[in-house]
């Protein structure tokens, strides 16, 4: 139709898994300006609403309670392959990043301290892909 506006680009859904409140709104208020911002605080809540709605990338802590970030990645990756999967660690071991990046199938493995514009950049690349 002549003159008719083009649809407005849905923004990427990102749901982000920590258990530090601080970190998820420090990192919230850094993405809601280009992604629709999802949090759980473990795993099993992540999990939760993951059955509920896609998600374009999910950014999640190691040391969550209940279960490591790791493996809940790597169920991510059977589940939603197309999801892209950040993992955000105290772990400095290159080996285990390595073997992470290759289970999970990681767009990204970010080590602590990080800060928040730099999760942001993280996920706008692996959106980009």
């Amino acid at each position: 139709m002549p003159g008719a506006q083009p649809e407005p680009k849905a923004l990427p859904v990102v749901m982000l898994v920590d258990d530090e409140p601080l970190l998820l709104e420090s990192l919230g208020e850094e993405l809601k300006k280009s992604c629709r911002v999802y949090t759980a605080k473990s795993a099993a809540e992540a999990e939760l609403r993951l059955a509920a709605r896609r998600y374009d990338v999910i950014v999640c802590d190691h040391m969550l309670p209940g279960e490591q970030g790791l493996d809940f990645l790597m169920r991510v990756m059977e589940m939603v392959p197309s999801t892209r999967r950040i993992l955000i660690t105290g772990y400095t071991n290159p080996e285990f990043i390595s073997r992470s990046s290759s289970l999970a199938g990681l767009s990204a493995c970010l080590i602590k301290p990080v800060r928040a514009s730099e999760i942001a950049a993280a996920v706008r690349a692996a959106l980009a892909k």
